[in-house]
């Protein structure tokens, strides 16, 4: 379960519920199965006065406490590191403000450096992650625009004319471009960019590897050396997950791990796959994506991110914002029409439970659980996906809001819904 808001919403009201017994949200979760926390991790979601972006938190010092939290449950818990100071996914990946104007190098140092400091913070706390995915959704790279696979950075490269333009800005200096700033052709941009992509990830698999190990080979940096981990025992290696979004489309999963591979991409055990199915296509296709890469890859399969809406009744009332702040459920009734589960309570069910038999199915049993996205983000006031200062920070007008709470799995009053129950059977 993703529980990256979870204490936000408690901060500001929220309360759960199981048979009408109220209780904590994460030992209601452990009741139903729940044997793994992922909690996203931001650089620094805070403005120049200290105000924080909002969504959660994101903060190491949120993502910590949230963690012990677990361990006193006897729950583990995955790091998901962003690698940005507020959300990253295929649509954004912005650089932290702390790395902005970096080049190549310098950005492949500062995410080792900054990985192996978050793990040696979290030994110095007593709560090393059971698992750790070096970035977020990676399917069109990370760090933009040196590790952007975005059909935007081809389009960029292609219509850029000879040392004008914002392409010849971005490009220049980087590698990619010409000796005039002019980028050089689309594919050439790319592959570039893919080289780029695996030289960062696998920065953050060194650090992981080497805060195993108590020591600092790979890139190396005198900050490193001086936060370098004491020797960890065998048993304390802690797997690695690559995070790709779109779980329906083997295309890009084939794709973007044959190149990563063939830029000698650090290794790693597991692959995370996000999977909406009013985003991603068919439970089929899902299918098809994950029988196909545990044959090619070899790698255990999680779905990292899941959820399924369990109504399309408004919240409104508990959010209290004006019409005009509120962005609304990300589930718009268009969208909703197009998924062949209704959203009900009793669709809620039927998906899940589908949804995990398509796991159990992957070959080599290969395909080890899934990750339901933000279960507990109830329509509480002041916990929506931004805030004033997020929205001046990425430079968007807003609104904000939630757009999940039709898709947790309390209803909007904090109750356990029955999804809860097939999930503890299923899994």
């Amino acid at each position: 379960m993703d529980l990256s808001t979870l204490q936000a919403v408690e901060e500001n009201g929220g309360k759960f519920f199981d048979n009408g017994q109220q209780a904590d949200a994460m030992e209601i979760l452990q009741g139903y199965g729940m044997n793994l926390v992922r909690l996203r991790l931001w650089n620094d979601p805070f403005d120049e006065n200290g105000n924080p972006y909002g969504a959660g938190g994101g903060d190491i010092e949120t993502v910590l406490a949230l963690a012990k939290r677990a361990k006193k449950l006897g729950v583990g818990w995955l790091l998901d590191f962003h690698y940005s100071d507020f959300w990253a996914d295929p649509g954004k990946q912005r650089v932290p403000k702390a790395w902005r104007g970096m080049n190549e190098k310098e950005l492949e140092q500062a995410v080792y450096e900054y990985t192996l400091q978050i793990l040696n913070r979290c030994r110095e706390e007593d709560i090393v992650p059971q698992m750790v995915a070096v970035g977020n959704e990676l399917s069109n790279g990370l760090l933009w625009p040196l590790g952007e696979l975005s059909p935007r950075r081809k389009l960029l490269a292609e219509n850029s004319s000879a040392g004008a333009g914002e392409s010849a800005e971005k490009y220049s200096d980087t590698g990619m471009g010409n000796s005039d700033g002019r980028p050089a052709s689309s594919d050439q941009a790319l592959e570039h960019a893919y080289k780029n992509v695996a030289a960062f990830v696998s920065a953050g698999i060194r650090a992981v590897r080497d805060f195993e190990k108590g020591q600092d080979f790979g890139i190396g940096s005198d900050i490193a050396k001086e936060t370098a981990a004491p020797e960890a025992a065998p048993e304390n290696k802690i797997p690695v997950m690559i995070h790709l979004d779109n779980g329906g489309n083997n295309a890009l999963y084939r794709s973007w791990f044959d190149h990563y591979f063939a830029n000698g991409g650090e290794d790693f055990e597991y692959i995370g796959l996000s999977y909406y199915p009013f985003w991603h296509g068919t439970l089929d296709m899902l299918q098809n994506n994950m029988d196909d890469i545990a044959k090619r890859y070899g790698k255990k399969l999680v779905v990292a991110e899941v959820s399924m809406g369990f109504t399309m009744e408004d919240y409104a009332a508990y959010e209290k914002l004006a019409p005009g702040e509120r962005k609304g459920m990300a589930t718009k009734p268009e969208i909703a029409a197009q998924v062949p589960y209704p959203m009900t309570p009793q669709g809620q069910v039927d998906f899940m439970r589908d949804c995990i038999r398509v796991i159990r199915q992957v070959p080599d049993n290969l395909g080890c659980g899934f990750i339901y996205w933000e279960p507990a983000w109830l329509p509480v006031p002041n916990v929506g996906w931004a805030n004033a200062a997020s929205c001046a920070y990425i430079q968007e007008p807003g609104p904000y809001g939630n757009e999940w709470a039709n898709q947790a799995l309390f209803d909007y009053d904090g109750n356990a819904l029955p999804a809860l129950q097939v999930i503890g059977e299923e899994s």
